[in-house]
């Protein structure tokens, strides 16, 4: 199910995590030669991909929401 990134936030490993609409994170790394996301690694880039939709396998699967619902 695609899912639009709402935010980021960095893990206890310093990579960035993308949080989508739908109350899951997925990790957004840049690790050339396997993953090329340079937009990453700046804020100016990582800025520029709000609202891009995202396959969430965790939705496809029915998993709990990784984020508590924000009053």
């Amino acid at each position: 199910m695609q899912q639009p990134i709402i935010g980021y936030h960095l893990d206890e490993e310093g990579h960035w995590v993308a949080q989508l609409a739908c109350g899951h994170n997925q990790h957004v790394r840049h690790q050339p030669p396997w993953t090329e996301r340079r937009w990453v690694t700046s804020e100016a880039g990582r800025r520029s991909r709000l609202g891009l939709a995202l396959e969430c396998v965790k939705c496809d699967r029915g998993e709990p929401r990784d984020n508590p619902v924000s009053d």
